[in-house]
């Protein structure tokens, strides 16, 4: 499109800049030699070319599966010495764009995923940063344990979730993802190959973790694990977004249920799950706690959703959606063949079929508000209204974080900087239901969410790539310069996952 083709319009550059590929010869030539294998053929460019959020596109010079810390530390020195952005990727679930490698190198990490050590003892496990969380859920299995905390779309990989978080039904209780790691084998940006921990080089572990990529390549975590439990699980249903995020947050501080957060369909149905791994806790939330809640059972919502529709005729559509949804979904959520005396046996799997059967697709648009609180309700409200003004449907997704103090890690990251105790965080997602959205369209939603934020001083899960005209107006000048001066001291040339932070 020529650039005076739109007149009076304003354009804005949503992608970055594409690296021109002055050293890229070079690069490769030195790598090869080194024995790492290259891909410069376009039909493997191009499945790289997008995100899980479909709307950032660019392409890499070349491809690299991630094979050993070693082969990574090559790389890097290497990209370090021609100067070659390097963009690292495991499962691609990201929705700005911070996984799309605009020129240069794209590192696959997904070659990296392999269980190295389960210890019952002292209940650990030790594991490539590439796997995928449902792979990894499987060696524990069989060893009758389970990871503490992980995103319930189980394909994002161990690594790139604790570069951004990870969040859980049970993180009002345990906590991110990020959190359980103990251990980790980083490739810094220079190709330093260093151990770290909370004793063992701890300013490195405290920037990798929750550092959106941009201090290291994790290429071997160790996690905290526990037993492994089924799960029972019941629903309370709310027509007041309000009424239910306060219950939420109610039951959160009081430590009431194992499992806990929020599921809507629109604001119409609200549902407030929470769910347990023993009787026990079960019934101490049914004699403490189950009163005092202002949701509602299945039979008596429906009863209630039932007069308000019948006076409300002309909205006959919107009450057979509602309906519609809640016959489709809710067996997804309980089905027999994952079911044992009334028992979720692996929520793994019922809950990452659920996510991809119902918000997975060519395109995931998932802009999110994370917040203290205080902020929580108001937040979540003004994003509700904005998703009622784009979309006819859509579901929104509330949960809380239960934080470790106030660690270095946190900051700059999905964590609000206000926030004491606990973080809550919202994601809000439309339901495309095959419909073609535009990118201008799709993105200005997203926007609307993100400067509600800005506006509220809150905080995203995601914050990098397609949002980095956000950073410096949430996090303010101080911060981000001073991240921005780590950055450079840990990475001279600016090489490893540019365009995602800075």
């Amino acid at each position: 499109m020529a650039a005076e083709s739109l007149k009076d319009i304003p354009r804005q550059q949503t992608n970055p800049r594409r690296w021109d590929g002055e050293s890229w010869a070079d690069f490769v030539s030195a790598l090869r030699a080194a024995g790492v294998e290259v891909s410069e053929k376009k039909p493997v460019l191009a499945v790289y070319s997008v995100d899980s959020g479909g709307l950032a596109c660019g392409m890499p010079h070349g491809v690299t599966l991630a094979r050993t810390s070693e082969q990574v530390s090559e790389i890097l020195k290497a990209a370090q010495r021609y100067r070659v952005p390097v963009t690292t990727r495991g499962g691609g679930l990201t929705t700005e764009g911070e996984t799309v490698a605009y020129g240069g190198l794209l590192l696959d990490m997904r070659g990296m995923s392999k269980v190295l050590a389960i210890d019952a003892g002292k209940m650990t496990v030790r594991t490539e940063a590439g796997i995928y969380w449902h792979s990894l859920a499987e060696a524990l299995r069989r060893e009758g344990l389970d990871y503490l905390s992980a995103p319930l779309n189980m394909t994002s990989s161990v690594g790139g979730t604790l570069q951004v978080g990870g969040i859980d039904i049970n993180s009002p209780r345990l906590g991110c993802s990020a959190d359980q790691a103990v251990w980790m084998k980083v490739v810094t940006p220079t190709g330093e190959i260093k151990e770290c921990s909370e004793d063992m080089n701890p300013e490195l572990f405290e920037r990798v973790l929750l550092g959106y990529g941009q201090f290291g390549v994790i290429t071997e975590a160790e996690l905290k694990v526990r037993r492994f439990t089924p799960i029972t699980m019941h629903y309370l249903y709310y027509s007041s977004l309000a009424l239910a995020m306060e219950d939420l947050k109610m039951l959160i501080k009081a430590d009431a249920a194992d499992y806990c957060g929020i599921l809507t369909i629109m604001d119409k149905a609200i549902n407030l799950l929470v769910a347990f791994d023993s009787d026990e806790r079960e019934k101490a939330f049914f004699a403490d706690w189950r009163r005092k809640l202002r949701g509602h059972g299945e039979a008596g919502f429906a009863l209630r959703m039932a007069a308000h529709y019948a006076l409300r005729p002309w909205k006959f559509r919107e009450a057979l959606y509602l309906l519609d949804r809640k016959n489709t979904m809710q067996p997804e959520f309980f089905p027999s063949h994952h079911m044992e005396k009334g028992r979720i046996v692996d929520r793994t799997v019922v809950f990452s079929n659920a996510v991809w059967k119902f918000w997975g697709g060519r395109k995931m648009v998932i802009p999110d508000l994370a917040t203290s609180e205080e902020k929580f309700v108001e937040a979540i409200l003004r994003g509700n209204a904005v998703c009622k003004k784009y979309f006819d449907h859509y579901t929104l997704y509330c949960v809380g974080i239960k934080l470790r103090g106030r660690l270095p890690r946190y900051e700059m990251s999905c964590v609000p900087p206000d926030a004491e105790g606990y973080a809550y965080g919202c994601e809000f997602e439309p339901m495309l239901e095959g419909k073609e959205y535009s990118r201008d369209y799709l993105q200005s939603f997203k926007n609307e969410i993100y400067d509600i934020g800005a506006d509220m001083k809150t905080s995203y899960y995601r914050f990098g790539g397609v949002m980095k005209g956000y950073i410096r107006r949430v996090f303010g000048d101080e911060v981000v310069d001073r991240h921005l001066a780590m950055k450079r001291e840990a990475d001279p040339a600016m090489i490893l996952n540019p365009d995602v932070i800075f």
